[in-house]
This record gives structure tokens, sequence and C-alpha cells, in this order.
């Protein structure tokens, strides 16, 4: 009777499912800017492609939880189980989250998505927030961001940024800045209007068009300089706690990653769809549109290499992530040149390759 009873309980337990996950999430951006749809098309992806009896996602706006620099912590420390970011934000943590994030004149847009899918990026990110006891699951990607938005000076040349302070984020981008006269102002997305508006800033960049729209910057800005040369790309995704990560099954865990798969696609074209928009809202709000010409950004290009070898060299795991996506732009510049003009996009006459893994090793 003993042996049948016992049976009887095991084979109830392997028949019953097992508990729904719920997972807490939240992001670093505020439901005023447009950023945030793509982590909410994210958090939808999943929830069409995974069973709410294995896992739901209760995602909230960024601040309402955590205020948005805590957001690293709280995903780390298992507070909350997953935390959409920008990497570039945890530069503190690790300088390897600054190209992990953005680069100075390097990658577009697409070469993130080649280099993270079939050059071995992906497997970089995880190792740097592998260090924090997380996962990572890169889901967003745009394009160049706009460009310095000033008050009253206007940016036509390279000379145009002597003593003007503007607000930039990123490492390398501060240092590329001063080495072309202007000084770096860092401060968080939220406070840049206010700073605009009461003189504290010459000028400023945020992101994309359609993103500085939604932050109503053409409202105390009158000028536009383009290109976005100080971030050529910007990468987008979710923290997961690694304890977290690890109580799913490898079914849901895939899942996870086509449904990040599936939001980096659509937001490509998402976000390029809507700064075409914006760019024409600009213009109708009475902005001046300025574009460096080829001159200044082949002299900017020079500087950003330099400035690239010196931050990687200060790292190791800076040194090693250059490494592997400079190593992708030599690699794939044979197949991109020879295609040229029906490509994607420029192979940028980038920094040292062997230079940078020496400081890798």
């Amino acid at each position: 009777m003993k042996t049948t009873l016992s049976t009887a309980v095991l084979a109830l337990a392997v028949a019953s499912p097992a508990l729904a996950e719920t997972w807490t999430m939240t992001s670093t951006w505020p439901s005023s800017l447009e950023l945030i749809e793509i982590d909410r098309k994210w958090v939808e992806n999943v929830g069409k492609m995974v069973d709410p009896e294995v896992l739901t996602i209760e995602f909230y706006d960024g601040g309402s939880l955590v205020p948005a620099g805590e957001v690293f912590g709280a995903v780390e420390s298992g507070t909350i189980q997953a935390g959409a970011d920008w990497p570039g934000y945890w530069a503190g943590r690790n300088p390897a989250f600054s190209p992990l994030a953005t680069t100075a004149s390097l990658f577009n847009a697409v070469d993130y998505v080649n280099w993270i899918q079939e050059w071995g990026g992906a497997d970089l990110y995880n190792e740097i927030y592998g260090q924090f006891g997380m996962v990572y699951l890169p889901y967003g990607v745009t394009n160049n961001e706009s460009g310095f938005r000033t008050v009253s000076q206007p940016i036509r040349t390279v000379d145009d940024l002597q003593g003007l302070r503007l607000r930039l984020s990123g490492l390398e981008q501060g240092r590329l800045l001063e080495k072309l006269g202007g000084s770096q102002v860092s401060m968080a997305g939220g406070e840049i209007y206010q700073s605009l508006e009461r003189g504290v800033i010459d000028g400023a960049e945020f992101s994309t068009p359609n993103v500085d729209f939604s932050g109503g910057f053409q409202q105390v800005t009158s000028y536009w300089s383009t290109p976005g040369w100080h971030q050529s790309s910007s990468v987008f995704g979710v923290m997961i706690n690694k304890n977290s990560w690890d109580a799913l099954d490898e079914a849901t865990q895939e899942r996870l990653r086509l449904a990040a798969d599936a939001t980096m696609l659509w937001s490509l074209s998402f976000t390029e769809r809507r700064a075409n928009e914006a760019y024409r809202q600009f213009e109708e709000a009475g902005t001046e549109i300025n574009r460096l010409d080829d001159a200044a950004l082949e002299r900017i290009q020079e500087l950003a290499n330099e400035t690239i070898v010196e931050v990687a060299c200060e790292n190791r795991d800076s040194a090693r992530v250059y490494a592997s996506m400079i190593g992708y732009l030599e690699d794939y510049a044979t197949w991109r040149t020879a295609s040229a003009p029906f490509d994607l996009g420029r192979t940028p006459n980038g920094p040292d390759l062997a230079e940078i893994e020496a400081c890798a090793q």
C-alpha cells in the first residue's frame, strides 16, 4: 500500500504543471519618450509567444518603480527580474558597456545587427552583463542619432563647436568633443529640456529625431547640426536576473530570444520611419538644419579613431569588444565594398585593429 501511494504521489507531481513565473520589468525610459515603445514591443511579443501559464511579464514605465539610474542595481540584486536599458548608462561599472551601446563614427544599425547575430557580439553582451549576474537580450537598434540641437548658435562647421557646453552621453563621445573644442555636460535625459530653456547648456544631443521631438526640443532650440557622428547607432535591450532566467525551461528561454530578434527587426524600420516623419516636423517647427561637410566628418573620424584606441587600451574588456567590432568591419568590408552601391552602409576608415588587439591580451 505504501509503495502504491508513493507511486501515485510521484505520478501526480510529474503530471502537475509548474507554477507560472511572474516577472516585474521596468525601463530606463519614461512614458513621455518614444524609446519606451521598443521595450513595450518586446513585452508584447513575449506575450504572443510564451504561454501565460509559464511566464507573465508585468511592465512598468521608467521611473514608476525605481529611478532610471537604479534599474541596473535592481535587476542585479533580484529586486526586479528584468530591466530595459541602453548599455552605455552602466559604463561606470565597466567601460566595455560603452561600445555595447553605441560607437563614435563607427557602426551603423545594420553593423550592430550583423555583429550581434553572426560575428560573436551576442556572446560579448552576455559575458559583460554576466559579470553582474545577468543575461542580456539585445532587442532594439536605431541608426545614427540626430546630432546637436543648439539654442542660439548654429553648428555649421567643426570650428563652431569651440567653447560650447553640450549635453553629451558617453565616455568616448565626451573625450572626442573635448578634442574638437567643446565641453561635455552629463545629465539625465529628463533634465535636458529645462537645462536648454534656462541656458545651463548651449545645446544637447539625446536620441533620434522622433525621440527628440517627443521630448519637445523643438520648443527650446533653434538649430540642428547633423549627422549624429557622436553616436552612429545605438543598441537597446533587456537585462534579466540570471537566477530568474535559469528558473525558466529552455523552450521558454528560446522564445524570449526569438521575441528579441523580432523586436530588433521591427525597431529598425519603426524608428527609421518615425525619424523621417520627425525630420519634417522639425522643419515645420522652424528649426534651421545644417549638415557638416565631408571634410569635417573625415576630421572627426580621425579623432574618433584616436579616442577609441585610447579608451580601449585603458580597459581589457573594452579592448576585446572593440577588437571584435573592428574585426567584423574588416571581415565584412570585402563583400560590402564589392556590392557597392547596393550594399548596407559604409565601411569606415576606422581604428587600427592590431593596436587594439594588443591591448586586449
